[in-house]
């Protein structure tokens, strides 16, 4: 019989000013985690120090920045330049193999812009170097959902929203069910518009590009069914009718997943090499350094990670 070791993962400490160097710490302090896995955590030392790390819970490499450490708590060049550094550093260690999965602690996204960071969120960092396909996902407990887009603003979803998009986050979220457990995954589609454009009289995207999309993911063998006004739809998955359902946009999908859920939340982009998890909360500057963080989203992240990558040999 073989014995197995423990899958290695891989974990950015994201924006050094906010809580992500703390939840990060309060997680790794949980059994459960060095239980199932080999944790490598990667960051700004002084920060995770100031956090409470020590050698003994995971192995860390240090990102420095030539940058000027800020003296107060916000977004930063300083924190932009740390948190992505760290980003590109798990991508490439995990895509040569060397990881089972990255998890990433929140970054600011006007730190990557100060910083001048060309990407508004990791998705998209992955999107244009690990994975063209790569889709936003969400899992929590019996609670599925995925995004066709991600974050644009709303007044731009009438042009992002086609057929194609919406065809192609379908076979990916199907497929990322598959590697969940479900055989045949039963998804369901949101409308975009009110009652589900109320046959025209609210817009025409519902006949125009999501039904057509919905017969395309059948004709592929895809239980696919909808579109489905969104209100009545969180409540038709929260009573388990559907495996997953696919949203159309950012807050169509956080907005009911946050009401439903009833355990921590994990974010999941399906469609890399490589499993990349993250919790779902924010940078919270504002509880920042005072030990208040909950590090219950990020310890389930990384429980998920270890769990959804089979160890290596």
């Amino acid at each position: 019989m073989k014995i197995h070791k423990k899958p290695t993962v891989l974990i950015t400490a994201g924006e050094p000013l906010g809580i992500g160097p703390e939840v990060a710490v309060k997680a790794l302090k949980d059994p459960r985690v060095q239980n199932a896995c080999v944790p490598i955590l990667i960051g700004d030392p002084a920060s995770l120090e100031a956090a409470g790390y020590t050698p003994d819970l995971a192995e860390l490499i240090a990102v420095e920045s030539l940058r000027r450490k800020p003296a107060r708590r916000g977004p930063s060049p300083w924190g932009g330049e740390v948190s992505f550094q760290a980003l590109k550093l798990a991508c490439k260690l995990a895509a040569q193999g060397r990881a089972e999965a990255v998890v990433t602690a929140p970054i600011s996204k006007q730190s990557w812009a100060k910083a001048g960071v060309p990407f508004t969120g990791h998705t998209e960092f992955l999107r244009k170097h690990y994975g063209q396909t790569a889709l936003m996902m969400f899992v929590s407990g019996a609670v599925r959902c995925a995004l066709v887009t991600e974050h644009f603003a709303i007044k731009d979803l009438h042009q992002l929203i086609t057929k194609e998009r919406i065809l192609r986050a379908g076979r990916d979220f199907a497929a990322a069910l598959q590697k969940l457990g479900f055989k045949k995954p039963h998804i369901a589609l949101c409308s975009l518009n009110p009652h589900g454009g109320d046959n025209g009289c609210f817009g025409t995207e519902e006949a125009q590009r999501i039904v057509p999309a919905v017969a395309a993911l059948r004709a592929d063998k895809i239980n696919a069914e909808g579109p489905y006004p969104v209100d009545a739809l969180w409540l038709a998955h929260a009573r388990g009718n559907f495996d997953g359902i696919l949203c159309m946009y950012h807050d169509q999908a956080l907005l009911g997943l946050k009401l439903a859920s009833q355990e921590p939340i994990v974010h999941v982009t399906a469609g890399l090499d490589f499993l990349r998890v993250s919790p779902t909360h924010g940078t919270a500057f504002d509880i920042a350094g005072q030990n208040k963080a909950d590090p219950s989203s990020m310890t389930q992240a990384i429980l998920f990670a270890a769990a959804r990558r089979p160890a290596r040999k």
